[in-house]
């Protein structure tokens, strides 16, 4: 079952069980695939909802900071739920040790041998990471290595 479907799915058992948090929250993400399908004018496949959903996720992690610091513990409460309810549509992630795995099979194929190359290195990791690690650490994990 594609990704799309799967939370059209989940939405109509959230409704039937009445669980409206997380009916919100996907509602919220099958709103932001329509309004990314509806500007490209194109049906999205997995690989881009998860684009959607990763950056949902990373829209709420940013956001937790500036509630807690404005002292709103009841949206840091709802931001963490709703990064919870989109988790649960994430592959699984990887270990550090698939990450270091991937990093070296990428260095080998681009033939990194400095910094400068860090972009090929990302440009081969990035495709195979993509919603299974954190691209920040990926990149710092890089840097580290060919450094």
């Amino acid at each position: 079952m594609a990704l799309k479907e799967r939370l059209t799915e989940d939405m109509k058992s959230a409704m039937r069980a009445g669980d409206k948090e997380r009916l919100a929250t996907i509602r919220l993400a099958l709103a932001a695939i329509k309004q990314r399908e509806v500007d490209e004018r194109t049906t999205l496949d997995d690989a881009q909802v998860l684009a959607v959903l990763e950056k949902m996720i990373k829209q709420r992690r940013e956001a937790i900071p500036q509630f807690e610091s404005g002292g709103r513990a009841d949206l840091v409460a709802k931001e963490t739920a709703e990064i919870a309810v989109l988790k649960g549509y994430m592959p699984a992630p990887l270990s550090d040790a698939e990450i270091d795995a991937l990093i070296g099979e990428a260095i080998a194929a681009t033939g990194a041998a400095s910094i400068k190359d860090m972009g090929k290195v990302m440009a081969a990791v990035k495709p195979r990471a993509q919603g299974r690690a954190e691209l920040g650490a990926v990149s710092a994990r890089i840097k580290q290595k060919l450094s």
